[in-house]
C-alpha cells in the first residue's frame, strides 16, 4: 500500500490544502478530498494550474477514470469542489455529514461540483473500514459527520490523516483547552474528536499524524511522485 501527499493550494495565511491518493496492494486508487474547484487554478485563478487535483494525478500517470473511490471527509470549499471530476468513482461519506452539507449554508456555495447527479455516494455511520488497511474515523465537530482517515502502511506504520478535526499541532494545550476557529461549527465536538484521535494515535502506534493545515508540519513530508509506503 502506497499513501501520496499533494498540495492542492493555499488556505488562509497561506497554509497547505492537502489532499491525498492511497494505492492498494489489490490495484485500486482512493482518493481522499479533491481541493478546490477547477476554476480557482490557472490563469485567472489563485493556485498555478500544476496544484489542481487532476493535474497533480497525471504526474503518477492517472486519470480520473483511474480513482475507484472519492473518501469525502467534508464538503467544505477546499475540500469538495472538485468532486465533479471524478464521476465514475464510488464517494463515500457520513450520512450526517451528507444531510448536514444538503441543508447548511456554509456547504452552498460549491455545491454544484459535490452534489451532482452523476456522483455516487455511498453513506457510512461512524467509524469504518473502507478497504482492508483504510478506516474512516468519525471526528464530528469542525462539522457534523466529518471524517479522518487511518491508513495502515506495511513499512511506515499506522498513519492518520486528521484532516480539520486537528488543522494544526496544539503543542502546549491539551485536546480538551486546544485552539478552536471560527470554521469550527462545534466548539466542544471539536475538542472531542481531537481526545479520540489522540487517543487513537497512541492506542495504534500511530507513526506519522498529518494535520489539516499545518505549514511547519507540511514542509518536510513527503509529496508526490514521492510517497509512503
Amino acid at each position: 500500500m502506497k499513501l501520496y501527499l499533494m498540495q492542492l493550494g493555499s488556505a488562509t495565511g497561506g497554509s497547505p490544502v492537502p489532499g491525498y491518493l492511497i494505492q492498494t496492494d489489490d490495484g485500486r486508487n482512493i482518493l481522499v478530498d479533491s481541493g478546490y474547484p477547477q476554476d480557482r487554478y490557472g490563469e485567472g485563478g489563485a493556485y498555478p494550474a500544476d496544484s489542481w487535483i487532476v493535474t497533480r494525478l497525471a504526474q503518477i500517470g492517472l486519470t480520473p477514470d483511474d480513482i475507484d473511490m472519492v473518501v469525502c471527509t467534508h464538503m467544505d470549499h477546499d475540500h469538495a469542489g472538485s468532486h465533479d471530476h471524478f464521476p465514475n468513482a464510488e464517494f463515500v461519506v457520513q450520512d450526517e455529514h451528507l444531510k448536514a452539507a444538503r441543508e447548511m449554508p456554509r456547504f452552498q456555495s460549491i455545491r454544484e461540483h459535490w452534489d451532482n447527479p452523476q456522483l455516487n455516494y455511498r453513506t457510512v455511520s461512524g467509524d469504518t473500514e473502507l478497504v482492508p488497511g483504510v478506516e474512516l474515523i468519525g471526528t464530528s465537530g469542525h462539522v457534523p459527520g466529518h471524517q479522518s482517515v487511518l491508513v495502515r502502511l506495511p513499512q511506515t506504520g499506522p498513519v492518520l490523516l486528521a484532516i480539520d478535526a486537528i488543522p494544526h499541532n496544539f503543542d502546549g494545550f491539551t485536546p480538551e483547552t486546544r485552539p478552536t476557529g471560527t470554521f469550527d461549527n462545534d466548539v466542544e465536538g471539536t475538542r472531542r474528536s481531537t481526545r479520540k484521535l489522540v487517543d487513537l494515535a497512541e492506542r495504534e502506534g500511530v507513526t506519522l499524524m498529518i494535520y489539516g493545515h499545518d505549514t511547519e508540519r507540511w514542509q518536510p513530508l513527503k509529496k508526490m511522485p514521492e510517497y509512503y509506503e
